[in-house]
């Protein structure tokens, strides 16, 4: 296998003295487990995997790729719906070695590993009465979810990750590093808040963090017969609630515990709240969710890190995941009956749909300000088929398929680059709109031969 990369014993030899990280080789026994990540349905088989250390790991595996043309793609959390953080026959230049979370309480600024999962951020943080905006499962890598955009929790109140991130560091594809923030390269410093890895490796990130010790959230269930009424009223609620409420809407089924027996394996219309606000004024902001009459209820206070981790159980890596996401502008008719009719045919007990409402901090910023370019939609909805067997895999992608189908039509578009798999290029440039063409013309100065290409790929402008 390793002559795949057609690459002499002692050039590949020579390139492990560069590197205080260790790389592994399909030969290695530890490659199998090594080369796995979050998606058991992702079965790709690098030609070699670079487990860096430090910056210079980062470097000397750069040049290296370079200078022997492979094909290369990047790994922080390993959590990409589509394994666009590994390869077949090239080298995968693996970032989870590299972590640290420095809080400054002096400005509430924290610099995080290039290789670190929000989890370990989120246990940093709060110990300082800090949060910064991340997504919905801790074991998410900090890079990935950043470089996309960044929708989760916290979205209305503080806006997306990306609106958070003050500083990167970073490899870029000629070897070199550079600092990016908005005085250094601030045309790059755009280019990575939301283009995702198209510029360069991220060994560092700083962010604004803001004060946050407990929230008060939780799941409020209704029969999925009820799925249009809710979509509805939540439409219209959540954009006019104050933006210390926050709630993602969901078609699903409950698998099992922690939830009560007698929700076991039924499918509901959901909302997962997160309310920031002060715990006083809390009963007065929910009394219309109450007044909708939930079948069941689980809302209380909790500090941060435990909704960040509350889906974790369910979703641990190495399930079969199939992905599809599309922007809506509005929740219609045709939409709230594709909802019902697909929602009601979830085909296994992880298999689910949610809608993440962009209002609030998150629809303030420009839609040029950053290459996020659906500040103005409403929801990033994303279906997701989820089983742990194998043998389920057509099953579940044929579902999340038909469900895309149904709805695509009414949507905006494009979809968060997060929530996309390897879709091909006219659904990536769709996805960054009215900002592709400024995005191609920086990568065209960063990464002029496309180095960096096992991603959501912008093509470097001609």
């Amino acid at each position: 296998m390793e002559m795949v990369i057609g690459m002499d014993a002692d050039r590949i030899a020579s390139f492990k003295k560069e590197i205080r990280g260790e790389v592994v080789m399909p030969s290695d026994g530890k490659y199998n487990s090594i080369r796995k990540v979050y998606n058991g349905m992702i079965d790709k088989h690098p030609g070699m995997i670079v487990m860096c250390v430090d910056v210079a790991d980062v470097m000397a595996s750069v040049n290296f790729g370079r200078e022997n043309d492979l094909l290369i793609a990047v790994r922080g959390g390993g959590h990409n719906g589509g394994g666009l953080g590994l390869c077949d026959d090239g080298m995968v230049i693996d970032l989870s070695g590299i972590k640290f979370v420095q809080v400054d309480t002096s400005n509430n600024t924290v610099r995080v590993g290039g290789g670190n999962i929000w989890g370990e951020v989120d246990h940093a943080t709060h110990a300082f009465g800090l949060a910064i905006p991340s997504g919905m499962i801790s074991t998410t890598g900090v890079g990935g979810l950043t470089l996309g955009g960044g929708v989760g929790y916290l979205s209305r109140k503080y806006g997306l990750t990306i609106d958070n991130l003050l500083e990167a560091d970073m490899v870029l594809a000629d070897g070199s590093f550079v600092t990016t923030n908005a005085k250094q390269h601030p045309d790059l410093f755009w280019a990575i808040r939301g283009g995702g890895g198209n510029f360069g490796i991220v060994t560092s990130f700083k962010f604004q963090a803001h004060p946050l010790k407990t929230v008060i959230g939780g799941p409020t269930l209704w029969p999925i017969e009820q799925t249009e009424e809710i979509m509805a009223w939540f439409d219209d609620f959540i954009h006019k609630a104050p933006e210390d409420l926050n709630g993602f809407i969901a078609t699903m089924i409950i698998p099992g515990p922690p939830f009560p027996e007698h929700l076991h394996n039924k499918q509901f219309c959901g909302v997962v709240w997160c309310y920031t606000g002060h715990p006083d004024k809390f009963e007065e902001i929910f009394k219309p969710v109450l007044a909708k009459k939930p079948l069941f209820q689980h809302v209380g206070e909790m500090p941060y890190p435990s909704i960040q981790t509350m889906f974790d159980g369910l979703m641990p890596p190495g399930l079969q995941w199939y992905w599809r996401a599309d922007f809506f502008n509005k929740l219609g008719p045709e939409v709230r009956a594709g909802h019902l009719k697909y929602g009601s045919k979830i085909p296994t007990p992880l298999s689910q749909m949610h809608l993440y409402p962009i209002s609030g901090a998150a629809a303030r910023v420009g839609d040029k300000d950053t290459p996020w370019a659906y500040r103005d939609a409403k929801y990033a909805g994303v279906i997701v088929g989820v089983d742990p067997d194998p043998a389920n895999a057509d099953k579940i992608t044929n579902w999340c398929k038909d469900y895309y189908n149904e709805l695509h039509p009414h949507s905006s578009g494009g979809a968060y680059s997060n929530f996309m798999m390897d879709e091909g290029q006219e659904r990536v440039k769709a996805s960054y709109k009215h900002n592709y063409q400024r995005l191609a013309r920086i990568k065209k100065h960063y990464d002029p031969n496309n180095f960096f290409r096992v991603n959501q790929n912008i093509l470097p402008s001609n």
